[in-house]
């Protein structure tokens, strides 16, 4: 038995829904007048008052549906039940979609995107997304599995463009970048030890690059599953810069 298009259509709707929690967080969202809240989900033991008095009266004003549930419900939504404080929100983020959904312009002679591959500090995220946000670069693939949940301390650390980044996800980076090699992305990993340096990659074609863990880099099974090995040369014994700045970098690099 296969899956309606409207039950695809809906799931697919779904999956490129962002969920805020926590009472502080929920109410910036609210307060915010570039996000679109689309349900705010609430626990049934609240009790209304303070904070939660200003959220119900903001999402009542602008239309947002609300639904309760009980503690262990809104948990499975908030996928933090320990720290959700009994809110969470769901967002738009037109931007963020399926890997699957990518569609490379077929006139661009050169199209990159970068790859995260265990990146688990949310200030680190943030940052690689304004910083793709501002660049040429195409996207920013972020597996769903191993990093960073794209949460409020992530929109505070890109702030806000979050929004405006064209973000990919996938369920993990090994198969990821599999689909990607699959529709012609060479993949480039990041590392110390790259035989070839960053500015010797050809200006023209599809890449991926790849960044790995803020501590040990990319895995050794995407190291594997790399065409290559790429560099940024560092001067003055330096051994590694920080993975947001080597982002930073990559997402520029045609414009050096």
């Amino acid at each position: 038995m296969t899956d309606s298009q409207a039950y695809i259509d809906r799931k697919s709707y779904f999956d490129n829904l962002i969920t805020i929690y926590g009472r502080k967080p929920v109410l910036e969202v609210f307060q915010a007048p570039d996000i679109k809240p689309v349900c705010l989900h609430l626990a049934d033991s609240n009790q209304n008052g303070g904070i939660l008095k200003e959220i119900l009266s903001l999402a009542t004003r602008e239309n947002i549906e609300i639904r309760y549930h009980n503690r262990k419900a809104l948990s499975r939504i908030s996928k933090n039940g320990k720290q959700d404080q009994g809110v969470a929100v769901d967002i738009e983020a037109p931007q963020y979609r399926a890997l699957e959904s990518l569609v490379v312009p077929e006139d661009e002679p050169l199209v990159e995107l970068i790859a995260l591959d265990r990146i688990t500090n949310p200030q680190n995220l943030g940052m690689i997304i304004r910083s793709v946000a501002a660049s040429p670069c195409y996207g920013l693939l972020v597996p769903r599995a191993g990093c960073a949940r794209l949460d409020s301390l992530v929109i505070k650390a890109s702030a806000g463009t979050l929004f405006r980044a064209r973000i990919f996800h996938c369920d993990n980076i090994t198969t990821g970048i599999s689909y990607l090699r699959g529709r012609g992305f060479s993949v480039m990993g990041l590392a110390a030890d790259g035989s070839a340096p960053l500015s010797k990659i050809a200006r023209t074609g599809r890449h991926v690059y790849v960044l790995g863990n803020e501590t040990s880099g990319i895995s050794d099974e995407v190291k594997n599953a790399c065409d290559q090995l790429v560099s940024i040369p560092l001067a003055n014994a330096v051994e590694s810069l920080n993975v947001s700045v080597a982002a930073s970098i990559v997402a520029f690099r045609t414009l050096c």
